[in-house]
């Protein structure tokens, strides 16, 4: 199994068992299904999700068989992981850390290569093998070719001495 991060558990919510998570992660849509499988703290214990709404910056979750806050405030504090082989994603669909070995492409000159992704607020950012950071987000990532392994990234003002 991989596991990945999607979030954080930063709290209850009332007291029929439901959760608040804090979560920036790209495809969340994907994970906060009903009827999914999620992993939470250090030891993955898996939950299924029994029913899934936004409020404000949260995503609220209740997990099947736990309708009372007495079972969940544990959890509280802990980070919330999905399994990727769980998730039905697109044939087209990749995931940021999917994308760790991928040439960085800039007007046609290679700048780099990705060895890591970092989770933010506001974005994933990927960090290159010379500590290049960029942002993953469309005004960046012009075209992420999977076939080729390369990502095309734009040449903006500042981005690369």
């Amino acid at each position: 199994m991989e596991f990945y991060n999607v979030g954080k558990l930063v709290n209850t919510h009332g007291i029929k068992g439901e959760v608040r998570i804090l979560s920036s992660f790209r495809h969340k849509d994907k994970v906060f299904k009903i009827g999914n499988l999620i992993y939470i703290g250090s030891d993955k214990k898996c939950f299924e999700i029994e029913s899934y709404r936004k409020h404000k910056n949260f995503d609220m979750v209740v997990f099947k068989g736990y309708h009372d806050i007495n079972l969940v405030e544990y959890l509280k504090g802990s980070f919330v992981y999905f399994n990727k082989e769980d998730l039905k994603l697109d044939e087209n669909t990749y995931l940021a850390i999917d994308l760790i070995g991928f040439d960085v492409i800039i007007e046609d000159k290679k700048v780099g290569k990705v060895s890591t992704v970092i989770e933010s607020n506001a974005s994933e950012i990927l960090v290159l093998d010379n500590n290049i950071m960029i942002p993953f987000v469309d005004f960046y990532i012009l075209k992420v070719d999977i076939e080729n392994n390369c990502i095309i990234v734009n040449n903006v003002k500042g981005l690369i001495k």
